[in-house]
This record gives C-alpha cells, structure tokens and sequence, in this order.
C-alpha cells in the first residue's frame, strides 16, 4: 500500500493506548502471510531484548531494542507506522515458520491485506 490503511493504524495505535498483547491479527506484507498478536511497540522491545541478552552470541545488540522508543506508549504524539508481533509465524503452505512463534516487526504501508485473527495452520 502506497499510503497507510487508517483503520490498521487506528487498531495499532488502540494496541499501543491499552498496552494489550492480545489482538489477533493476519497481514500480507510483500507476498508473506504473517499471523500473530501484536503487541505494544515497547513491550515488544523488551521480549526482543531479553531474546538477544539470553543468546550465546548476540547480547551487546539487547540494548539497542531498550533504548527509548520515540512516540511509544499512551502518550504518542503521532500515530504508529509500524505493527509490532509476537508469537508470529510466517505461513508457508502448511507450516508455519518459525513453529514456536517469532517477533516481526512490519511497516503498516507495506501490508497490501489484512484480517483480524490469527489464522492457524495445520500439517494433515
């Protein structure tokens, strides 16, 4: 999409206002299905965080997801252009990719589709 879908962003912004995890969502963003819950943008950063700081290899990048975040929280002062997932999987045939569910973060003009829920997959 070559400008933002306005209900999208005003789903992403109530995310971000009631500091819920739980909106079920599905997007198609440059061919790929992602399905997940979206979080809020500072929520995500932190479980993000915490991934990078328990890995072997990758714990100097956690403090670059703990910084402050502009305009995240109750009080944005603009809305957001961003969708913050968790336990996302991007779906492939009949898998979902990674199984246990990763953190996506995508840009809300490149979705070109959307459907609340989060769509499920199965390997029958």
């Amino acid at each position: 999409m070559s400008n933002a879908d306005e209900l999208l962003v005003d789903i992403a912004a109530m995310v971000e206002s009631e500091q819920t995890n739980q909106m079920p969502l599905t997007v198609v963003a440059h061919g790929a299905v992602i399905t997940g819950r979206l979080a809020p943008e500072a929520m995500w950063r932190q479980r993000v965080a915490e991934v990078l700081r328990d890995s072997e290899r990758l714990p100097p990048f956690a403090s670059l997801f703990l910084g402050t975040s502009r305009g995240a929280g109750p009080q944005r002062a603009e809305p957001p252009s961003y969708l913050h997932f968790h336990v996302a999987r991007i779906l492939q045939g009949t898998v979902g990719i990674p199984e246990t569910g990763g953190m996506y973060r995508i840009a809300i003009k490149d979705v070109s589709a959307w459907t609340m829920g989060d769509l499920s997959y199965s390997d029958q």
